[in-house]
C-alpha cells in the first residue's frame, strides 16, 4: 500500500502536472498530457496491498494465542 500510494505519489509528484488520474484533453479532444504512472497499476498495487492485509488479520484471529498462565523459573542456590 505504501508503495502504490506514498511511493508513486511522490513519483507523480515529481513528474510534474497533470496530478489527477485522468488524461488531460484540449477542446479538441486529444490528449495533451498523462498521468506518469497508469492509474490501474496504483490501484493494483494499493489492493494487493489491502488483500495482504486483510490475510494477515484472517490469519492472526483463526490462530489461537497461547500465553504462559505461570512461567517456571529455576532457582540458583547461592554460595
Amino acid at each position: 500500500m505504501l508503495l502504490g500510494i506514498v511511493v508513486l505519489g511522490l513519483v507523480e509528484t515529481l513528474a510534474g502536472k497533470p496530478y489527477g488520474a485522468a488524461p488531460l484533453t484540449n477542446e479538441a479532444g486529444e490528449v495533451v498530457a498523462s498521468p506518469a504512472i497508469d492509474p490501474n497499476i496504483r490501484t493494483g498495487l494499493v489492493l494487493a496491498g489491502l488483500v495482504v492485509l486483510l490475510l494477515w488479520g484472517v490469519y492472526r484471529l483463526a490462530t489461537p494465542r497461547i500465553e504462559p498462565e505461570d512461567t517456571p523459573t529455576a532457582e540458583m542456590p547461592s554460595d
